[in-house]
This record gives structure tokens, sequence and C-alpha cells, in this order.
């Protein structure tokens, strides 16, 4: 029996092992893909330039050599600075946080993989199917932004003709400018959204471990194992927030900054705006908005179902209390009626000192002499049994009232109220610059 438990181990070890494999070589040819990969030294430089190239000088050559102040009103490009400046520095941003995570965690301990060994069957199986969905997810987002600007940037130098600014020969000088620019959309959209997306795959990990942690509320379980599950599932939120709290910071502060600019030069008086002067203004928009939202959005469900622990663990209290007095009240109905059919008692005192006896008969006396009295033999109830067990579990659902888990950055909690609080402010700083450009009060 030791022996099929010892290979059914090593059986579930080598899956998971050969799991781990597999998600990270997907991972890492995401990375290379989107030129992140610095696993060694060359690489690392071949991302860093890619990064300069197509994050830096493109955006800057895009915007003050082919702003084409000069042409048309269908392809003077008004909002250019705003596009390419929110889209340079998210991305900036991104490129940042997932250089210093790949470099100082590693792929395996970043993604939470080496917890995974430790974690039921259905939480390895979940997480692996959210992993690659996580990569479908990326391009559902990104292709349809880069489809449009696509479309947009080809009828842009097509029509243009020699109205454009080219070099030398104006077909070949608009085919690079055009795939330099296309390029750099690309990576600044994929690089940003990935982050995203990699923090929702995280949350979703522990939102699978917290699921999986909720069973034990369903069965007979010890308040000690299920307080050391939950610091260890309390303590990966901890550190998902220390990772990411710079990163959702500064990404809810510059779409916030994007927005309201862009809002600003839209609405002043004089605005030219249509789809051809502000198509890709709403696609930086889209995008920027897009990117917050699924880190809110993941922040807050898994504080909100970090949360429910609590109200599980009261309504788990209660069940077990009035199961455990429901117990007590039948061993007690049992107790009275032993003893209401025994004899009544006698207690005579004399001389200080009190002796209780059975009140029986003569011929009871003489037939029941070598019998036991029947409350010698009676199974007290252990009501202190009952009251640690009462305490611990109420210990435990006050821990969990005044000490609720979920995302925090720097300390404030990603729950639904911070998410109202933040609609509020922005909707407050909207409409006062609506009336400071249109009047709208």
């Amino acid at each position: 029996m030791e022996d099929e438990t010892e290979l059914s181990n090593k059986a579930l070890y080598s899956s998971t092992h050969e799991q781990e494999v597999v998600e990270l070589k997907s991972f890492r040819s995401i990375l290379t893909w989107v030129c992140l990969d610095q696993s060694n030294l060359w690489r690392a430089g071949l991302s860093g330039s890619i990064f300069f190239v197509l994050v830096i000088v493109v955006p800057l050559v895009s915007h003050f050599v082919f702003s084409c102040s000069s042409c048309d009103a269908k392809h003077q490009r008004p909002y250019d600075a705003i596009v390419q400046l929110s889209l340079s520095v998210v991305a900036t941003l991104s490129f940042y946080c997932l250089s210093s995570f790949a470099n100082q965690y590693g792929l395996k301990k970043f993604l939470f993989l080496d917890k995974l060994s430790e974690a039921s069957e259905k939480v390895r199986q979940g997480y692996t199917q959210q992993l690659h969905r996580s990569m479908k997810l990326l391009s559902a987002f990104v292709l349809p932004c880069f489809i449009a600007d696509t479309i947009y940037k080809t009828w842009w130098f097509i029509s243009g003709g020699t109205t454009t600014p080219y070099f030398i020969n104006v077909y070949a000088s608009d085919i690079i400018a055009c795939t330099l620019q296309l390029c750099s959309w690309l990576y600044r959209t994929s690089i940003f959204v990935l982050v995203c997306v990699l923090f929702r795959l995280i949350c979703y990990l522990q939102i699978l471990r917290l699921e999986d942690f909720s069973q034990v509320f369903e069965r007979e379980s010890e308040v000690g194992s299920v307080l050391n599950e939950h610091f260890g599932i309390r303590r990966s939120l901890r550190i998902i927030s220390h990772r990411f709290r710079v990163f959702i910071l500064w990404t809810l502060v510059l779409g916030t900054a994007s927005q309201l600019a862009s809002l600003v030069v839209t609405t002043k008086s004089g605005a030219t705006v249509n789809v051809y002067t502000a198509g890709e203004l709403a696609l930086c928009s889209i995008t920027l908005a897009t990117g917050l939202f699924i880190c809110l959005r993941s922040a807050t469900k898994i504080t909100h179902r970090a949360q429910i622990v609590s109200c599980l663990a009261a309504k788990w209290h209660v069940c077990a209390t009035v199961d455990s007095f429901d117990d007590l009240d039948d061993e007690t109905e049992t107790l009275t009626a032993q003893i209401s059919s025994s004899p009544p008692l006698i207690c005579p005192i004399s001389n200080g000192n009190s002796s209780c006896h059975h009140q029986q008969s003569d011929h009871e006396e003489e037939d029941g002499d070598g019998e036991e009295d029947d409350l010698d033999n009676t199974k007290m109830v252990p009501i202190s049994a009952h009251t640690i067990s009462y305490q611990k579990r109420q210990a435990l659902v006050t821990y969990f009232e005044n000490n609720r888990a979920g995302i925090t950055v720097f300390g404030f909690m990603l729950d639904r109220t911070w998410l109202h609080t933040i609609f509020v402010i922005e909707l407050s700083l909207t409409l006062w610059l609506l009336n400071k450009t249109i009047g709208i009060s």
C-alpha cells in the first residue's frame, strides 16, 4: 500500500513538473515574440535596442516628420502628440516592470508555478487552462486595434501620395515608414496589455486557491489547519500587491492624464474631430482604458472573493455551534430521563457534613446490595470540550473579520468602495474640464 502511494505521488510530481516545463516554454516564447526575453546578455541587449527604437525613436520621428501640418484636413494629425506620448510612457512602464519581474524573481517564481506542486489537482488544471486562455485574451485585445490602425495608416500613406513627407523614393519611403510605425504601435500596445493580462492570470490563480480553500468549511476541519492555509493565501496576495502596486498606480495616473488631455484638446474651440484626425486618439484611449479595466477588475474580483471567506467562516461557526448544542441537548435529555427514573436523593446533614444516598425500600436493599448506583455509571457531557471548540471558531471568525485579505496599493484596498471613489473622482475631473472648455456645469 505504501509503495502504491509513493508511486502515485511520483507520477503526480512528474506530471506537474512536465506541465510547468510546457508553461515556461510557452511564456518564454511569448516574451521572445515581443522581444522581452532577457535570459542572456545577447538577448538582453537585443531587447533593449528594440525597445529604444520602437518606443523612443520611431514615435519621435513619426511625430516631428510626419505631422504633416501643411497637408489637407484629412491628413493632418493634430492629436498625434498625445497618442505617441501616452503609448510610449505606458510601454516604458510596462517594459520596466516586466523586465524587473523576470530578472528578479524568474519566470517560474513570478508566475507562481513553484506553488502548483502544493496545490490540488483542480487548481493546477484550472491554472494551466487559464494560462493558455490568457494568450488568446491578449490577442483578442491587441489585434482589433492593430488592424484598425493598419487600415488607417495604409490609407494615410496611400492617399497622401507626394503630399506626405518622403525620402528619395516615395514608395519605398512610405512602405518603410508605415511598417515601422505599425511595428511601434503593435509593440507598445502588446507589452502594455501583456502585463495587464499577466496580472489577471496571477490573480486568477489565487481565486482558484480561494475556491479550493472555501471547501474546508463544508467538512469538519481543525481551526489550526484552516488558519495556516489562509496564512499562505494572504501571503501570496501581499506578494502580488507589492509587485504590481507601482504598475497599477501609474497606469491609473497615466490613463487618467491621457484621457483628460484628450478631452481638453478635442473640446476646445475650433478643434476638428472626425475619424481621420481623431481615429488614432480613440484607439489609444481604448487601449489604455482596456488595460486599466483588466487590472482594476482583476484586483477587485480577488479582493471580493477573499473577503467572502469571513462570511463563510461565520456561517461555518454558526452551523457548528448549533450542531454542538443540539448534541448537547440530546445528551442532556438522556441524562434527565436517567435521573428522573432513579430514586430520589436524601441528603441528611449531621455535624456539618452532608451525605447523599438513594432512598430505597427494604426489599430493594436486600436484593440490590451488589448493584452499583445508576448515577455512578452516568456519562457526563464534557462541557469544556464544546467551550474550547467554540472559542477557537470564534477566534477564527474574529481574525477573518479584522484581517481582510485582498490586493492593496500602498495600503489602500482595491475593493468596490475604492472603485466607486475612483469613479467619482474621474467624473468630477471630467465635468470640471467640460465646464472650462464648453461651459457644461
